[in-house]
């Protein structure tokens, strides 16, 4: 990931409601195309300037080749309020961060998110490297917005079960079973990304409980009750991989070695 600077210019009497309104409305629409990350920019103004930092999957990810119809619908936002189209600042790599996926062409690629990651969902299947959202075509309505709706609803499950203290099983259901709407959002999402991209898609089902490893190491795919245990775990991951329903599992992580 990389950091950016983006300072916009007022290049003629506005008024700051109207600036933070088109900024704002900017922002949001780089952040459901894939194009920033995370959730909170803090906005910064001094004089007729207002500059924000933020984090990118690429160095160039805040380019208008990118843009979605929305983010151009914002641009044209931006210039009613009476604001320059943005400058964009270098600041350089987030340290912090996992690099983008790189290839030019995947082989395969998987929905896969945890409460810690604010990167892209969707993932190289070689390696797990982040792949852009806004490098691949939209899912719906042009932009991304469902990935990144899928996302939060998914990490939030995580959070609340890996906190252990309210709504730990029923969040729990929701990203480990396939009866679930977080399941049902998310395995039609890979659909959807599996068609446009023309990448085979995997949906990620999270595993924790069990009675024994042994156990655990019987299961068989939750959709059409196959064969789909893995010779060795998958990148220390998965344990688990159906190529005929495009899932994937772990061996629970409480008997996990």
């Amino acid at each position: 990931m990389h950091i950016n600077e983006l300072t916009f210019e007022c290049f003629q009497d506005t008024t700051f409601s109207q600036v933070e309104q088109a900024i704002n409305q900017y922002l949001d629409a780089l952040r459901y195309n894939g194009q920033i990350l995370g959730r909170e920019f803090p906005l910064a103004v001094k004089e007729a300037c207002f500059t924000v930092r933020l984090v990118t999957p690429e160095k160039n990810s805040t380019h208008q080749q990118f843009l979605s119809p929305q983010g151009r619908r914002a641009v044209d936002l931006l210039h009613q309020a009476g604001v320059l189209s943005p400058k964009v600042k270098y600041i350089g790599p987030d340290l912090n961060s996992h690099a983008s996926d790189t290839c030019d062409q995947r082989n395969w690629q998987i929905l896969y998110t945890t409460y810690v990651h604010s990167c892209s969902p969707l993932r190289c299947g070689d390696d797990l490297a982040p792949v852009p959202l806004y490098r691949i075509p939209a899912v719906a309505n042009g932009s991304q917005k469902q990935i990144i709706k899928w996302q939060e609803d998914w990490e939030a499950c995580d959070q609340l079960q890996m906190n252990g203290s309210i709504l730990e099983h029923a969040a729990l259901k929701e990203i480990g079973e396939t009866s679930s709407d977080v399941f049902r959002r998310g395995y039609d999402l890979c659909k959807r990304i599996q068609y446009v991209t023309k990448v085979p898609t995997y949906y990620y089902l999270y595993r924790v409980g069990g009675e024994s490893l042994s156990a655990e190491q019987q299961r068989r795919c939750p959709l059409c009750d196959g064969e789909w245990a893995l010779p060795e775990a998958h990148l220390d991951i998965f344990d688990f991989k159906c190529d005929n329903c495009n899932l994937l599992s772990n061996i629970s992580w409480d008997h996990k070695k």
